[in-house]
């Protein structure tokens, strides 16, 4: 079932704890990739310094400032693709950065994409590491530009729920950021392999 608009009309930090277990499907035209949702982190509005709506709207932002249930998907640091879900009511800028997946399907696509252009065989390359990390994972689920402000409901890129169960979840600070680390928005799957940085620290879920 894929996640109804109203799923990402909620506070962020709420939002972020129920992607855990999640699926993230992506039908490309070279086939359906999809991975299950194992570690998040919330960033929320113009007073969190993390946040991209921190210096008010720009071009960049302005998805956060739209509907939620909408991808906000943007290059970091000249390297990667990050992909977000937009969460809050429209004009609350927040989103859901979705940092890592266990792979479901399209595995070997996933390797080829990964490893293409990197002298690594995609077959040596190990099943959790393939969406480990928020730039890995759109690299394997062929996620760019173009799916800025894709709409989550429904098309190519979506979130469903399957019924899938992560085990036990944790909050933990955020990590590759340099401002707004006191905020413990970082929610993973305690001790998934997928998991990227620090694995088992972390608190019970909290929100």
């Amino acid at each position: 079932m894929i996640l109804s608009r109203d799923f990402y009309d909620r506070p962020t930090l709420a939002v972020a704890r129920d992607l855990i277990g999640t699926v993230l499907v992506h039908d490309t035209a070279a086939g359906r990739v999809s991975g299950m949702i194992v570690e998040a982190e919330a960033y929320i509005g113009e007073g969190d310094p993390a946040c991209h709506a921190a210096p008010g709207p720009t071009p960049r932002n302005a998805p956060l400032y739209g509907p939620p249930g909408v991808a906000y998907v943007y290059f970091n640091y000249g390297m990667h693709y990050l992909v977000n879900a937009v969460t809050e009511p429209q004009g609350s800028p927040a989103a859901v950065l979705i940092r890592a997946l266990a792979p479901l399907e399209g595995l070997p696509l996933m390797r080829l994409r990964r490893t293409r252009g990197t002298g690594r065989r995609a077959a040596h390359l190990d099943e959790h590491e393939v969406c480990r990390g928020p730039g890995n994972l759109t690299r394997a689920l062929g996620i760019g530009a173009s799916q800025n402000r894709a709409d989550l409901t429904r098309g190519a890129l979506v979130i469903e729920d399957r019924g899938l169960d992560p085990g036990p979840l944790a909050w933990t600070p955020r990590i590759g950021i340099r401002v707004g680390t006191e905020h413990r928005w970082r929610v993973i799957a305690v001790g998934h392999p997928a998991v990227s940085g620090p694995k088992r620290r972390g608190g019970p879920a909290q929100p």
